[in-house]
């Protein structure tokens, strides 16, 4: 009784289990993080702010969720563990109240032929489950739609128990599978251009074979005379039956000089080991080779919709599943909502939630058979976090980076309401980001700088929006920045026309993109401007496409090597040496032998990530320790490859060093606003808009007189922005044309001309909502875009 009255009077008292609402980080070193301390309050929305390359990513990334996982990882028995990458423990004294780490980055999302946006999230599972409970006629369990599970028979002796007997009965068993036999499920079958596989007037010990890697001094030559094929004899006198055994054979068991081997056909060898890989996975020769010798067509048998027969004769309401898939979601929603089933009613309810999510988020424009690999990294971002918002776990930490890349202001808002939904059932959100609107719903602000690289990595503000405002930090100083309305703009010099444009949902539109000037395309997620441009501008003479895609480059390339910097460099060093260029290359002659000039040591593990560790021999300098005692102006190649761009620069401007090669890219460089990143960086490490910021420098170098930006403001803090724009300014005043894809309002405001398409997403957009000048777009007021200027720029 006592017990009682005792908890009865005193409901305030917090259990001790409740107390822990901190998750502390005690001297972070992790990087350029100078010995940081954070106090992170859990089940709120905190946000790191600060330039590109100040520690964001260090202290976010590297520090508490690098510790999260690995401590995760340790949970797991020996045996997994055995398969797992062995992850270092970051530099920190001591981090406190950590909760489990769930990352939502904006990696391009699997690279499976297979995966659509319905199989990356629960929404093909979903419908499969529906159709196999209301489907008429009903066909069998869900996997009869699934376009990933084959169809199987079997017939043969099964023992039967009866009584004390066992027998052995025939019997045939059939499982019924949504994989269309014909293209397996892929959607599209390819057929061989066979003048790209071999050249018929040389026989195959000449090297007829044009397949890259099948070199007849390895073992194929001895494996396809092993097979018994005339080695001597031009393609072109083959009979039928030995060319058939050359493309098309069935893999039979050979030997070949004692070694038992297996031969198979050209062609379904060549169906293995390249086609299965997604195009993008692909390396660059061996993409030039399927492009050159292979066509995709649409699979007759299925239409392209993956499906067997089976699956695409059930229907509700007259729709089959791949009906149903390639609806824009936002029309699925509406559907589904009128399908009145009682026996089915939570798994519609659960379908509804997760349709609706997509549209709220901005992404009611994609349908479920869009293949996983073709969206952008912000779509892809997107998708992830549906996956996260129908998800039951509470009380974990999610971490974003940049969630409103690719985002219109429209639905910026959108995404603020869904990263609140997430903190709201009870998860700490941390959230990495540069725009004022998605700073300003944090429940915390810490903001690193003071700037970046090693001029960066110290806390110079944690506390409330409010008093980041008023605290005399760069990301303060700037966060109530707005561009005004240019007082007049340029007259452009022509136009680009394009007309009928159609690809994508593009409805026939027409324009003129006027040149001679900043033209700036706008309008929601999935609007079509990047088809618009992407289709109908790109491929022009004289028009440099700068996009946030991938570089084409090895672990081992970074900014000196690609931006052609390293050659002047090395030639310098070795000038001042007098000794050969090839020994500063980490590629060449100079590279330590251990790691053979990569730095770090990569153990495969095949079924995990790739585990590296530093090389022990060159400490991760990548050269032979011979190299580095050659010296330049005082330092040797390892240390200059170390400098950040803005050092570099100066290095290289005066005194021995002096290299006006070197300085003219490097100034390139710190144009475009990269000066703090190091040169020998590796460019896998690099951000989205690093990578396009990078190609631009190295791009204004070229001949091109129309230059398309893709959202060059992606991961720029605000300060740097007004760096881009005049930077683009110095562009159409040397005579160039610069259309921009953006939704930064700044941007928007600085340009001669916009064109806003819309006025919705996917087939509620496609059309030419305006065109015309920033300060007629705000006057009118009459699209999303519009109103969104206006309040921006205080009209």
């Amino acid at each position: 009784m006592s017990m009682t009255t005792r908890t009865d009077s005193e409901p305030a008292a917090l259990h001790h289990a409740d107390s822990h609402d901190l998750i502390r980080v005690q001297g972070a070193r992790e990087n350029n993080l100078k010995d940081v301390n954070v106090e992170l309050p859990k089940r709120r929305l905190t946000v790191f702010t600060g330039v590109s390359g100040s520690g964001k990513s260090s202290l976010v990334f590297g520090t508490i969720a690098a510790e999260s996982q690995r401590m995760i990882n340790e949970t797991y028995s020996a045996f997994v563990q055995g398969f797992m990458p062995a992850l270092a423990r970051p530099e920190v004294d001591r981090l406190e109240g950590l909760t489990t780490a769930i990352i939502v980055d904006q990696e391009r999302m699997g690279a499976n032929p297979r995966s659509t946006v319905g199989t990356a999230t629960d929404a093909n599972a979903m419908l499969r489950i529906l159709f196999s409970r209301l489907g008429e006629p009903h066909i069998g369990s869900p996997n009869a739609y699934s376009f990933n599970v084959p169809t199987v028979k079997a017939s043969g002796a099964i023992t039967v128990e009866r009584g004390n007997k066992t027998k052995a009965e025939k019997a045939t068993f059939n499982r019924l599978g949504g994989m269309c036999p014909r293209c397996e499920g892929m959607g599209s079958v390819s057929d061989f251009d066979l003048t790209a596989l071999y050249d018929d007037t040389k026989s195959l010990a000449e090297g007829a074979l044009t397949v890259p890697g099948y070199s007849m001094d390895g073992w194929y030559g001895r494996i396809f005379s092993g097979a018994g094929l005339p080695m001597d004899k031009p393609i072109a006198k083959f009979s039928k039956k030995e060319l058939h055994k050359l493309l098309y054979s069935d893999p039979e068991k050979i030997k070949v000089e004692g070694v038992n081997l297996t031969y198979e056909g050209l062609i379904p060898k060549i169906q293995k080991s390249m086609l299965s890989k997604d195009r993008e996975a692909m390396q660059p020769h061996v993409r030039a080779f399927v492009d050159r010798a292979i066509t995709f067509t649409t699979c007759p048998d299925c239409g392209g919709t993956r499906l067997a027969q089976e699956a695409l004769s059930s229907k509700i309401r007259g729709k089959n599943i791949a009906d149903v898939c390639s609806m824009q979601i936002s029309d699925l929603a509406g559907w589904i909502r009128e399908l009145d089933e009682p026996s089915v009613a939570p798994l519609l309810a659960g379908l509804q939630d997760l349709l609706d999510s997509f549209t709220e988020i901005g992404l009611g424009y994609l349908s479920l058979d869009r293949p996983a690999g073709t969206l952008s990294g912000g779509e892809a971002q997107r998708t992830k976090m549906i996956r996260h918002l129908g998800s039951s776990l509470t009380d974990v930490t999610y971490v974003f980076d940049e969630p409103t890349i690719g985002l219109h202001p429209h639905d910026i808002e959108r995404m603020n309401n869904l990263l609140l939904q997430l903190r709201d059932k009870g998860n700490t959100v941390l959230v990495v980001e540069h725009k004022p609107e998605a700073i300003a719903i944090a429940d915390h602000v810490v903001d690193l700088g003071p700037r970046a690289g090693s001029e960066g990595g110290e806390v110079v503000f944690e506390g409330t929006v409010d008093g980041l405002r008023v605290s005399d930090t760069l990301t303060g100083r700037h966060l109530d920045d707005r561009a005004a309305l240019k007082p007049s703009v340029r007259t452009p010099s022509g136009a680009l026309e394009v007309r009928g444009a159609s690809a994508n949902n593009l409805q026939n539109v027409d324009a003129d993109i006027p040149l001679g000037v900043l033209s700036v395309i706008t309008g929601v997620a999935g609007s079509g401007k990047s088809s618009l441009i992407h289709g109908s501008v790109a491929g022009r003479d004289g028009v440099v496409v700068v996009d946030q895609s991938a570089i084409r480059g090895s672990r081992r390339s970074n900014p000196a090597t690609y931006t052609g910097l390293l050659d002047p460099i090395r030639k310098a060093f070795a000038k001042a040496n007098g000794v050969k260029p090839a020994l500063f290359s980490s590629n060449s002659e100079g590279a330590c032998p251990t790691c053979n000039g990569a730095g770090v040591i990569y153990t495969d593990l095949g079924v995990m990530a790739t585990v590296e560790s530093t090389c022990e021999d060159c400490e991760g300098k990548r050269f032979q320790a011979s190299v580095l005692e050659y010296r330049l102006g005082g330092r040797n190649i390892a240390e200059v490859l170390a400098m950040p761009v803005t050092e570099a620069e100066e290095f290289f401007s005066a005194g021995e060093a002096r290299t006006p090669a070197a300085h003219k890219i490097l100034d390139r460089l710190a144009d475009v606003g990269l000066g703090y990143l190091s040169l020998g960086q590796p460019l896998t490490t690099l951000s989205g808009g690093e990578r396009q910021r990078l190609k631009l420098a190295t791009q204004m170098g070229e001949k091109g007189d129309i230059y398309i930006l893709d959202e060059p403001t992606t991961g720029l803090h605000l300060a740097d922005v007004e760096q881009l724009l005049g930077l683009l300014d110095r562009l159409v005043d040397a005579g160039k044309s610069v259309i921009v894809i953006e939704h930064h309002q700044a941007v928007m405001a600085h340009a001669d001309w916009i064109i806003d398409l819309g006025p919705g997403a996917g087939h509620d957009g496609g059309r030419i909502v305006f065109e015309g000048t920033p300060a007629a777009l705000v006057a009118a007021r009459s699209t999303l875009t519009g109103k969104h200027l206006a309040a921006y720029v205080g009209a």
